[in-house]
């Protein structure tokens, strides 16, 4: 499944043009490497997502196309949330 797919159904971005925005600015990193909104995401991998001020990575659990919002955070555990300092 593509990233900004991913960051979408799992409502970790609420919009997919926007999670591709933040892609192409180089805010998010799967398995510690920079990513593209195209980059292939698989069940396992880490993403490093920075929102403003804050740091978070996750790890995702599972790709499904379509799922419910109350069940969009089954797919992905959050492993830190650490705020960056300038």
């Amino acid at each position: 499944m593509r990233l900004d797919k991913f960051l979408k159904v799992s409502r970790l971005i609420k919009r997919r043009t926007l999670a591709k925005e933040v892609a192409e600015q180089g805010r998010i990193t799967v398995n510690g490497q920079p990513a593209k909104a195209s980059t292939n995401i698989i069940p396992g991998d880490t993403l490093g997502i920075q929102f403003g001020q804050k740091l978070v990575t996750v790890k995702v659990n599972d790709t499904k196309e379509t799922v419910r919002k109350d069940e969009a955070a089954i797919l992905y555990t959050v492993l830190k949330e650490e705020k960056i300092e300038k």
